[in-house]
């Protein structure tokens, strides 16, 4: 290695010692939108609507006796940043029953009151299927769409 590279190399390295010392880090982008209060308390509102009335009474049922399966016990939602995930509770049988929680839909805010919709896949990765949909839209496909079961 030439002298010149290695000056360079020791330059490098001194201005990340640098930035290091001054508390900088890297920061990735992420394009977070801001939900407004009101669309998140309509989303509130008839997302817990959609639950009680449709999804609960069709999923959720009391297991047989004796059943060696995890039955669905619960639905609800969950907000994380701007997006609102609907989750399935599970729980296993026996004397050491526990409890587990799954997401299957995940509404994302992208702005003016619309929102893309997606559905965990069986691997583990979201899936968008639709892009900017309003919140009935979105409830609709949810209550509709055999991708979104709990």
């Amino acid at each position: 290695m030439s002298q010149t590279a290695g000056k360079e190399n020791r330059g490098a390295t001194e201005r990340i010692d640098a930035m290091a010392k001054q508390g900088k880090s890297w920061i990735f982008g992420t394009s977070r939108r801001n939900l407004p209060g009101t669309v998140k308390d309509e989303v509130d509102t008839k997302t817990t609507d959609l639950i009680e009335n449709v999804l609960k009474p069709k999923h959720i049922q009391t297991p047989p006796e004796r059943y060696h399966l995890n039955s669905l016990v619960d639905i609800k939602t969950k907000w994380l940043g701007s997006k609102c995930y609907f989750i399935s509770v599970y729980r296993t049988p026996g004397p050491n029953a526990k409890s587990f929680e799954t997401k299957f839909a995940r509404m994302e805010f992208v702005g003016n009151a619309k929102f893309a919709l997606s559905f965990m896949r069986h691997t583990g990765q979201w899936i968008r299927l639709y892009e900017r949909l309003t919140v009935d839209e979105c409830l609709k496909a949810i209550k509709t769409d055999p991708w979104f079961v709990p």
